[in-house]
């Protein structure tokens, strides 16, 4: 399967800048998994300058900055109420630098950061392998990236509701472990760890799951997605699909894979 999506970058821009005011209310399993990301390379000795990429409102950023060997920060978002968000948390640390961008047309030079850091955002880029490239480029040779990203079981249940109603794509596609293992391969990462876990969250209702997807602004943002394929009569046949086939004990599940990927900038000589 191919590693490039068609993705709607405006209208990913549009999406997290909505939800800047409610996404620390409602981004518990972006928290959970940003804090089993630090643990998980719990060894980690960042140096020099860490590019926080995706940041959002800057709970992990805030983190970062307390890593003594870092002398700057720079906390980068495609959304700038993100960054307004992240500088009113820490607006007097002379060590933290935002910057408006998107992930696939960083505005940096090459040997520019010592290392890269993300947390549940490279899911939203369109070219896994040219992502990796560029990424490759502007980090010094040895230097780490660690991410976080959505691996394919995720929203799992809603993408099969979805299927009984209609074949269009409601859900957004993301990217297995081969795929990003072989674009950080051919990127020139080296010494790539990769290890994967399910999450799975209960809701009261389908509802309730859908209005936490928007407050974190992460909605179908696939280009093929043709508007008003969410109409009322649509919708209401999708969530009893959801129900019939899932609610247990009061609850809904929703699952989340989540890939973590740690790997090492090879020589580019």
């Amino acid at each position: 399967m191919s590693a490039v999506l068609q993705l709607d970058k405006p209208r990913i821009r549009h999406s997290f800048a909505a939800a800047s005011a409610t996404y620390d209310g409602m981004a518990a399993l972006q928290r959970r998994v940003g804090d089993r990301l630090l643990q998980w390379q719990r060894e980690e000795r960042w140096q020099g300058t860490l590019l926080d990429l995706g940041c959002g409102t800057g709970f992990l950023t805030g983190k970062l900055l307390r890593y003594p060997g870092l002398q700057r920060v720079v906390a980068l978002d495609i959304a700038l109420p993100m960054l307004q968000a992240v500088r009113s948390k820490w607006p007097s640390d002379d060590r933290l630098h935002c910057l408006c961008a998107d992930i696939e047309s960083l505005p940096l030079p090459a040997d520019s950061v010592d290392g890269l850091f993300s947390n549940l955002a490279l899911q939203w880029c369109c070219d896994a392998p040219l992502l990796f490239q560029h990424l490759h480029a502007i980090v010094k040779p040895g230097g780490r990236m660690l991410f976080s990203t959505f691996g394919p079981g995720t929203l799992q249940e809603l993408k099969a509701a979805w299927a009984t109603v209609d074949e269009h794509v409601h859900v957004n596609r993301f990217l297995g472990q081969e795929e990003i293992r072989e674009s950080l391969q051919r990127a020139g990462w080296q010494h790539i760890e990769l290890h994967r876990e399910c999450n799975v969250s209960r809701y009261s209702g389908v509802l309730d799951l859908m209005r936490e997807l928007k407050g974190i602004g992460a909605h179908n943002v696939n280009l093929g997605r043709r508007r008003a394929l969410t109409g009322k009569g649509r919708l209401q046949r999708m969530i009893a699909a959801y129900e019939r086939e899932h609610r247990d004990e009061g609850f809904i599940p929703a699952t989340f894979e989540v890939m973590y990927v740690s790997a090492q900038a090879g020589d580019r000589r």
